[in-house]
């Protein structure tokens, strides 16, 4: 639940009011003492007697935005006519559509465009099969694939549920760095099966990008598409979340003077993106971290380790300690959360590390109250967009793209992720670096080219060209 009006929950209130009297500045009183923010009022038809009026509110969730409702029924005069959740009417026939790059409006354009014209660039990919980065969508094109097993924080909701999430990634791919991503929901989630289906559509596309498969089954997804196909598999909740984190935790540390290689990190949650943002932190330097779970520290005495946290236990905790997260937080420089709500409090926070930093990731509901950590923390970042510092993969995964795209790359690697995060993070200059600037906006018109240059070096590519 929202602690405070959200435009997630925005509503649109149309209703008619009696032309004269008091009942138009009413409508602001009674949504306000609701609890709601009224974002707009608009005047849709004007009578004598009756004003039209679209009241457009933002309430905390759906039984808060029934309550605005029921208070504006309650203004004398007003007849409510109809209630649209702004959410679900943009969800409306969905997000995206396909459009053609190129003109129809006659014979000659139809014939170059498809037959018998086009027969002679399939022959030209038959014999170069390399061509079809050139002369088809597959420069510029990103499978979504998700099985639905993770969607966003709300679990296993399944390939149907998951195409609205799908369809707004690929917006965000067009938004920020100009890429067709297309939304693949698979309605499977065996290993074998998800694996094999994007193997089958992969020379249509120039990137995978895997998004909400849970782990452990999005590893093997990854490293097994990875070894397969010749053009990059990237899977966001992993490296996407990576690259943010390292480069809002480089910055974070240049505010408390701090260097990464000596400083204590606590991370909670050992899943996909907390052993992704592991592995990234260690490839970036750092040398002293503890890793919890829902069982609490990782270390090689527990007898339930898999592969994934037997490898974290013998990569990390190099002291051997054992125990809760609060024993891990305690005199620790760092926390990383992306794991659960509600698992500390700001007195845990109290024990760490003069001038400590506090990413509490999970969403929509933190590891620690930001309020409560900001009294003790010199640096505090979320995920959520309600509070300075988020941490938002879409900071990452355009640019990403756009990079490997522009290099025409085969893969992708840990020196790209390296050189994207290192980018992202001095998008912020030394003027602007603060305790409530680690990272920029996903609106700064440098990021995207920020990080897609720094992929497309790592990558040893050019920037797109035109030229047949």
């Amino acid at each position: 639940m929202a602690t405070v009006p959200s435009v997630s929950y925005s509503i649109t209130v149309r209703l008619e009011v009696p032309a004269g009297g008091k009942a138009v500045s009413q409508l602001t009183h009674a949504v306000e003492n609701a609890g709601g923010v009224v974002t707009a009022l608009d005047v849709t038809t004007a009578g004598h007697e009756k004003l039209r009026i679209d009241v457009t509110c933002a309430a905390r969730d759906t039984e808060h935005a029934q309550a605005i409702v029921d208070a504006l029924e309650k203004v004398e005069g007003v007849a409510i006519h109809k209630v649209s959740d702004r959410t679900f009417l943009m969800h409306l026939g969905g997000k995206i559509e396909m459009q053609s790059k190129v003109p129809l409006r006659n014979r000659d354009e139809l014939s170059m465009a498809y037959t018998p014209g086009v027969a002679r660039v399939s022959q030209a990919i038959a014999r170069n099969p390399a061509d079809a980065r050139r002369l088809t969508i597959k420069r510029n094109s990103v499978a979504v694939v998700t099985d639905g097993s993770a969607v966003l924080g709300l679990g296993n909701l399944g390939p149907a549920a998951a195409l609205p999430v799908m369809e707004g990634k690929a917006a965000l791919f067009k938004r920020f760095a100009g890429i067709d991503a297309w939304p693949i929901c698979l309605d499977s989630q065996d290993v074998d099966e998800i694996v094999r289906a994007v193997q089958l559509i992969a020379p249509g596309f120039g990137g995978i990008n895997l998004e909400d498969i849970s782990a452990p089954r999005c590893f093997e997804v990854e490293r097994r598409l990875r070894e397969l196909l010749d053009i990059p598999v990237f899977h966001d909740d992993q490296h996407g979340t990576a690259i943010v984190v390292l480069a809002a935790l480089t910055n974070a540390l240049r505010v408390v003077d701090k260097p990464l290689s000596e400083v204590r990190i606590a991370l909670a949650g050992a899943g996909a993106a907390g052993s992704a943002v592991l592995k990234l932190l260690m490839a970036a330097g750092a040398k002293h971290l503890v890793v919890c779970d829902y069982r609490g520290v990782v270390h090689l005495g527990r007898d339930d380790l898999d592969s994934s946290l037997r490898w974290i236990a013998e990569n990390t905790n190099r002291d051997g300690m054992t125990g809760a997260l609060t024993d891990a937080v305690r005199g620790a420089d760092v926390f990383i959360g992306v794991s659960a709500p509600g698992i500390l409090t700001g007195d845990d926070i109290a024990t760490m590390a003069k001038d400590a930093v506090v990413f509490a990731l999970a969403n929509p509901e933190p590891e620690v109250n930001p309020d409560d950590a900001r009294e003790h923390a010199a640096v505090v970042a979320t995920g959520r967009s309600d509070y300075p510092n988020q941490i938002n993969n879409v900071l990452a995964f355009p640019g990403v793209f756009r990079g490997l795209l522009d290099a025409q790359a085969n893969t992708i690697t840990d020196a790209m992720l390296l050189a994207a995060a290192g980018a992202l993070a001095g998008v912020v200059t030394d003027e602007e670096l603060g305790p409530n600037y680690i990272v920029p906006s996903v609106f700064h018109a440098e990021v995207t080219q920020a990080v897609a240059a720094a992929v497309r070096d790592s990558a040893g590519g050019r920037p797109r060209t035109t030229e047949i």
